[in-house]
């Protein structure tokens, strides 16, 4: 797949991506607390800063969405048009 932007063009575009507190983190957060499991987020010591981190366990989580994925047959899994913000 060709990327049409240049590389400062896709840089822009990148950097307003939120990639805190996604909707598919969340929900992956509720359901490691709803199991009883407590955890840091975003540690920024740690390569990556990992979304979630089990201390306790020595685990970490990355989560990645479909659009980072592009699973195929995913509605999802679209390139945000030119000024159109990414979820």
């Amino acid at each position: 797949m060709a990327d049409n932007l240049d590389p400062i063009q896709r840089s822009a575009l990148m950097s307003r991506i939120g990639p805190l507190n996604s909707k598919p983190e969340m929900i992956v957060r509720s359901c490691l607390h709803r199991m009883g499991y407590r955890f840091a987020l975003h540690d920024s010591k740690l390569p990556g800063t990992p979304d979630i981190v089990l201390r306790k366990y020595y685990t970490i989580f990355f989560v990645h969405g479909c659009f980072w994925h592009r699973h195929v047959g995913c509605k999802k899994a679209t390139i945000p048009e030119d000024g159109e913000p990414a979820l």
